[in-house]
């Protein structure tokens, strides 16, 4: 079982209305490790770095928190395109060396800019080939010496990653991976160490896992069996009733920042996504699915993980969460806003639980 929060690596604050704190200190080395080692002092392992053309960088932050903290993993959103792989292997490997072994990386396949940063492949089922051979030829380049790789995307010759991963060659970064259609399944079945889903009823991921787990087995996988991770908002409080009057707050709050609020901008660039669309449709159905998975976030311009949120109090949400954990889903990335109050709230109130219900199992 894995429990990561989120850090939103934002220089402007803001960020799903998370404006504590005024401007001072967004963006700042300070900050960040403040949220960093806040995480790492109330259970949590560590923590996904927000990406994105046009936020700080993503793997810089990651060094400079490892840097600064002594368990905290950065997972750290990579996107091929943007990174040259045999590059990108001998940074992490790196980085993973000399923060004992800390590094987790989830690689984005997702448009982002790309033309901002000089990348010319926006066809999806383009992308997601070059994202399996990216990830081919970084697995390669941690675990074997002098790599010659000739693809439709990238070449190298004779390379060799120094120093390797830690515990070479049965070791190396676990690769988080997220996709909802059809060309980002196949990835994940074949090449991925955990899939990442967003926040779907129990019925629709209990599908998914089925499919991905054909899926494993037609492509004849090489790696150890895929594992999955959920990735969403959780909005807990003291009781039910206290939550479900805060998430309905902060919904309201949403509305009245109509369609110019950062969630709803964010949302737009991803609506074509095949996942995203998922999450957006979800609130035809009921505005709460399952025991207290909430679905009006994404209607109000809650994009992501936060399109749907999990309400209640510890338990209720424990109790969810657990639901997730018997489909087989033994990742979690979870957030909330504030992201330093809700760091310490919800690491110290869920975490516990979800520790003793796996201990019970």
């Amino acid at each position: 079982m894995s429990y990561l929060w989120y850090i939103p690596n934002q220089i402007e604050p803001g960020h799903r209305g998370d404006d504590a704190g005024g401007d001072e200190g967004w963006g700042t080395l300070e900050h960040s490790t403040d949220l960093a080692r806040t995480a790492e002092d109330h259970g949590w392992e560590g923590a996904l770095l927000g990406t994105g053309w046009g936020r700080p960088d993503t793997f810089t932050l990651a060094a400079a928190l490892t840097a600064r903290t002594t368990t905290f993993k950065p997972l750290i959103a990579v996107r091929p395109g943007y990174w040259q792989p045999a590059h990108f292997a001998s940074s992490a490997a790196t980085l993973d060396h000399l923060s004992g072994g800390r590094v987790l990386v989830n690689i984005v396949s997702g448009l982002d800019s790309p033309a901002a940063y000089g990348d010319r492949t926006t066809d999806p089922a383009h992308r997601y080939e070059r994202t399996r051979e990216f990830v081919q030829l970084v697995r390669r380049l941690w675990t074997e010496e002098n790599v010659t790789h000739r693809g439709e995307h990238f070449a190298v010759e004779n390379s060799s990653v120094l120093p390797h991963p830690g515990g070479y060659p049965d070791r190396h970064p676990t690769l988080y991976f997220g996709g909802a259609s059809e060309a980002a399944e196949r990835v994940a079945a074949a090449e991925a160490d955990v899939q990442l889903f967003w926040g779907e009823p129990l019925e629709g991921l209990a599908e998914r896992i089925e499919r991905l787990k054909k899926l494993e087995a037609g492509v004849e996988r090489e790696h150890q069996p895929l594992e999955f991770g959920l990735r969403i908002t959780t909005l807990v409080r003291d009781t039910t009733e206290e939550a479900w009057r805060d998430a309905e707050a902060k919904v309201a709050a949403m509305a009245e920042k109509g369609s110019d609020g950062p969630d709803r901008a964010a949302v737009g660039h991803r609506r074509t996504a095949v996942g995203q669309r998922r999450l957006l449709e979800l609130a035809a159905r009921g505005e709460v699915l399952d025991t207290c998975l909430y679905t009006t976030p994404g209607t109000v311009g809650g994009g992501g993980a936060a399109t749907t949120w999990l309400v209640g109090s510890a338990d209720d949400v424990a109790q969810a969460l657990q639901r997730y954990r018997e489909l087989g889903i033994s990742h979690f990335v979870l957030s909330d806003t504030p992201y330093k109050q809700e760091t310490v709230r919800v690491g110290d109130e869920l975490l516990p639980r979800l520790r003793a219900l796996e201990s019970a199992r």
